[in-house]
């Protein structure tokens, strides 16, 4: 018999805190009867200044079995939390996690970009892709460089070697849903090898902070600026350089008030 799940939980704080978090973003989602293509990321709203959407994308899913697949590879994927001996760990997941969820972002609208623009594939520019999985291919590609011997253990039941994991459920998920991101899941292979090959190194707390620090403002002024988010209670006005904003807080208004203006309806790719 394996062990309660209450005491995995807690070995896994920091995976059972982001699977609560995907969780709960995906029952709002349902509930609110939110689309994809108001929380998903695409070419065509990164150019118009969207670029909250590299945040929101990672956390939100459609449907209840894309949740299911990708918050049991994330369950899986915890025991990073317990190798603290090699180097991983707590700290290390949750740095390291933060560097996924932007990089692999950012990765896949360099991607978008090439195949639009230097291969006229205009197909790119309006793909809107939602889902956790490049932060999770990216972690399968971490633990199949720094502890190979490791398991993927998806559902309870399909056991996968990790060193062969990344790869195979590229194609995998490919072959059985159509609407998989077969660019969102290389870029979370690419970041991840990135990170398990020392490229991407030398994160701390400190940095980790400060990347989070950054994140937040640039996540709240873009809301501002795009207007998806009526923020009547802060003021954002250019400085010596006009290319750095300044954020100013206003009297009290209706700083609350959640305006969906999605962009026209374009196809969806699972992540």
């Amino acid at each position: 018999m394996g062990k309660p799940l209450f005491y995995e939980i807690l070995e896994k704080p920091a995976t059972s805190c982001l699977i609560g978090i995907c969780s709960a973003i995906w029952f709002y989602i349902q509930k609110k009867n939110i689309g994809y293509s108001h929380v998903g990321l695409s070419y065509e709203a990164a150019i118009e200044g969207q670029h909250w959407r590299i945040i929101t994308s990672a956390f939100s899913h459609i449907s209840v079995i894309h949740l299911v697949f990708n918050m049991s590879a994330l369950w899986s994927l915890g025991v990073v939390e317990q190798l603290g001996h090699i180097g991983l760990g707590v700290e290390y997941y949750l740095q390291y996690t933060l560097v996924l969820v932007v990089l692999s972002g950012v990765l896949v609208l360099a991607m978008y970009h090439l195949l639009i623009q230097r291969f006229k594939l205009e197909y790119f520019r309006r793909v809107t892709a939602v889902g956790y999985s490049c932060v999770v291919f990216g972690w399968m590609t971490i633990l199949s460089v720094k502890q190979p011997s490791s398991k993927l253990d998806l559902f309870g039941f399909l056991s996968l070697p990790i060193s062969f994991a990344p790869f195979e459920s590229l194609i995998f998920t490919s072959i059985i849903v159509p609407q998989a991101s077969f660019l969102g899941h290389l870029s979370g292979i690419v970041v991840g090898y990135a990170i398990a090959w020392g490229l991407i190194h030398g994160m701390s707390n400190y940095w980790a902070l400060s990347l989070l620090g950054w994140i937040v403002l640039v996540f709240i002024v873009s809301l501002k600026r795009s207007g998806a988010l009526d923020l009547s209670f802060l003021e954002i006005e250019s400085v010596t350089d006009p290319s750095l904003p300044s954020v100013r807080f206003l009297a009290s208004g209706n700083g609350r008030t959640l305006r969906m203006s999605a962009l026209p309806d374009g196809n969806v790719e699972l992540v």
